[in-house]
């Protein structure tokens, strides 16, 4: 039996209105409108974007990949390079030649038509292969479930390298609450591989600790010793508590991965990943992003300044933080000077290797461009649709966004199958990538592969599989809820 529920054609109506009139009507009211080719492309763009988005907000089921893609792409490759092409005014000075601004719009638009083809074709083969195929690599990797033992051992390992590192360190507790310029200036003062050092183990905490807690709160009960089990989550869970908010705080902290940490947290209460709630609490995150987001850099530097709330336009055209349209057209002019390099692809999974190693290791990309613009200040993106332009082209970026699709959608699929199973790799996992994912998205790959690397092998090593099924449940039937250990702020189990 198939799920019939249907998107309602007024939500739908309603969405679509405001992400592509509504809000794209804001931007164009702008004095001195220069219309251009260009333009009218970047009106496809927010259409494409904003119509996805629609579509992700209004789906009966939740996809949380889907979301936090489609968000990042409406608002940092939408609505900023739309504020950007109607006043000809954009965050850093370098400027590419006119006819740049066309083709990064393409370039942006073919990386999302991609995207959008690899989701359709995942979930055409979703639809060919339901209840007639064994579980695939993907099924099998996200069904994982946490361990209590192993999740014990990570919680003493990540207590023990806090007690460590941050005895160790100058500053003490004080460090984490040292501002990001800070850090940054010291980092720059040091040599490169002692900084590089610094900036690994720093996450080495970070991460576990993040790990540590959310698997505090979801992890299943066991058949024997839970009473003991229970016992040491009740004694862990304020310590983790307390961690966490030392090591992940904003203050010291990217905000991107201080949002991965507290939307995964949200978004793995069961009751809030229900169709309704979901919608109401994406919502909210969408005008966060839009009003908040803006001025939430208010701690990254050492001298505050007082918060001077500008239009919408101003932020996009002004703040370094929308600065990804800039960084394609930058790309561009940057690859039709020195060509592509497929080499570089190898950078971001072989980022471990020390450059004493391997004298020729690629750059970072959003570094590379920021010399190549003559920019002093270098700390800047270089989102995928750029990097991986940069490796061979338009024939790259399909490549890339496809795959990307068609994983994107395999996991929310999986991850609704598994609904009714906490403690799943589904269930965890595919949150914290799914909002992460705007970092991942944001670039360059280079300067996050080590997070990224952390957040994706920590949830591995405390898990593990269950018993093997010859077919996943159909989208259809429910699974049967798993009984899971109740803890005072979760929300209990659905």
């Amino acid at each position: 039996m198939q799920d019939v529920r249907v998107r309602s054609a007024a939500a739908v109506s309603l969405w679509a209105v405001v992400l592509t009139v509504l809000l794209p009507g804001l931007i164009l009211q702008s004095d001195g409108v220069r219309l251009s080719v260009a333009l009218a492309l970047q009106g496809v763009v927010v259409a494409h974007t904003g119509g996805a988005l629609a579509r992700v907000l209004t789906a009966p089921t939740v996809r949380l990949v889907a979301f936090g893609f489609w968000v990042f792409a409406y608002i940092w490759l939408g609505l900023a390079p739309l504020a950007m092409l109607v006043s000809d005014t954009y965050p850093w000075p370098y400027r590419a030649r006119e006819a740049n601004a066309f083709e990064a719009v393409a370039v942006v638009e073919l990386g999302l038509l991609a995207y959008s083809a690899g989701t359709a074709l995942a979930a055409r083969r979703r639809q060919t292969r339901a209840g007639s195929a064994p579980p695939g690599f993907l099924e099998r990797l996200l069904s994982r479930r946490i361990a209590p033992w192993r999740l014990l051992a990570l919680c003493g390992l990540a207590l023990a390298f806090a007690v460590l590192l941050i005895s160790s360190q100058p500053g003490r507790l004080g460090a984490y609450f040292t501002s990001r310029q800070a850090i940054t200036e010291a980092g720059a003062a040091a040599d490169t591989q002692g900084a590089f050092l610094q900036v690994l183990l720093s996450w080495s905490l970070s991460v576990p600790a993040f790990w540590a807690l959310l698997g505090l709160l979801h992890v299943p009960r066991v058949v024997r010793g839970d009473r003991w089990l229970r016992g040491l989550r009740w004694l862990l869970l304020p310590v983790f508590l307390v961690l966490n908010a030392v090591v992940n705080n904003p203050i010291s902290k990217p905000r991107f991965w201080i949002g991965t940490v507290l939307l995964t947290l949200v978004f793995t209460v069961p009751r809030l990943c229900r169709p309704r709630a979901f919608r109401v609490t994406a919502a909210a995150l969408i005008a966060a992003l839009l009003v908040v987001f803006p001025y939430s850099d208010y701690f990254r530097y050492s001298d505050r300044e007082d918060v001077t709330v500008v239009s919408l336009t101003d932020q996009f055209t002004t703040n370094g933080d929308y600065d990804a349209f800039q960084q394609v057209q930058t790309g561009i002019d940057y690859a039709r000077e020195n060509g592509f390099s497929p080499q570089d692809a190898l950078g971001p999974p072989l980022f471990m290797v020390p450059r004493s190693m391997w004298p020729e290791k690629p750059e970072d990309t959003g570094i590379a461009l920021a010399r190549y613009a003559g920019y002093e200040f270098l700390n800047l993106s270089a989102p995928l649709w750029i990097e991986s332009y940069l490796w061979a082209g338009p024939f790259a970026v399909v490549v890339v966004f496809c795959l990307l699709g068609a994983v994107g959608r395999r996991a929310d699929d999986v991850r609704h199958l598994l609904r009714g199973r906490p403690g799943t790799l589904a269930a965890l996992l595919v949150p914290a990538f799914a909002f992460y994912q705007m970092v991942f998205l944001r670039g360059s790959l280079l300067a996050i592969a080590g997070p990224l690397t952390l957040l994706m092998a920590v949830p591995l090593l405390i898990s593990t599989r269950t018993a093997r099924a010859s077919r996943f449940p159909s989208p259809a039937a429910q699974p049967t809820p798993i009984r899971h250990a109740s803890i005072p702020g979760t929300g209990g189990h659905p």
